[in-house]
């Protein structure tokens, strides 16, 4: 694809997460009240990290235009900064984490939404809204992987830091247990501790999966391996 319809693609899907953003923050929910607001959820942090993003990629492609035709080296390091930044974040929190929020939702919201969904939430979240969260962010990250090759880290700091964040997001969730006495997900009432822990690893190594499935998937689209 040519530089500038991806450039208005995605400030397309950067202002799409912009007024996504602002939608479910203007919601009245009682759990916006609660211990850890709207950060407790994933789909949430999910949400900032996708913005972040396609704002980082906003970025890249308004500093790639201005620079082009300029001799300055400073300039050109910069902006290579700024694509390592745009690729790692690619790599490791933008297309596991967007992918895993997806297939889980829409796994367990097919099983039983009151685990995961309850109906009641209907009440606040409008169908729109919650495809939003739920649903675009896997055609918007796979189009972006289509029209930009990104720089994968090593493998081994790659999964490093996708399983620093894994842990770190069941940690706060187990925090917010402690505090309140409440899990964030109804799922979690339902297993005993010894199954809490299979099932957390279980979800930590899904993620790493999807981690290196974007990897093959990154490295098919654009053939680096040859």
């Amino acid at each position: 694809m040519a530089l500038v319809p991806c450039q208005v693609l995605r400030a397309a899907i950067l202002l799409s997460y912009c007024s996504i953003l602002c939608n479910y923050k203007a919601i009245d929910m009682p759990a916006h009240q609660t211990y850890g607001g709207s950060w407790k959820f994933l789909t949430f942090i999910d949400l900032v990290i996708q913005a972040v993003f396609f704002g980082i990629c906003v970025l890249t492609d308004l500093s790639s235009l201005l620079t082009k035709g300029n001799d300055s080296q400073e300039q050109e390091r910069q902006l290579k900064k700024l694509i390592s930044l745009r690729d790692w974040m690619m790599a490791v929190l933008a297309f596991p984490i967007g992918v895993f929020v997806v297939t889980m939702f829409w796994s367990i919201y097919i099983y039983d939404r009151e685990l995961v969904y309850p109906k009641l939430l209907d009440n606040f979240i409008p169908a729109w809204l919650n495809h939003g969260m739920h649903t675009t962010v896997l055609p918007f990250i796979l189009i972006e992987m289509r029209t930009t090759h990104h720089e994968y880290p090593s493998r081994s700091c790659g999964l490093a830091a996708v399983c620093t964040f894994a842990v770190g997001y069941i940690l706060w969730v187990c925090w917010i247990h402690h505090v309140t006495g409440v899990w964030v997900y109804p799922l979690l009432e339902y297993l005993s501790p010894g199954v809490k822990i299979i099932f957390f690893t279980a979800l930590t190594i899904t993620i790493n999966i999807f981690y290196l499935l974007g990897e093959v998937l990154n490295n098919y689209i654009w053939d680096t391996q040859k």
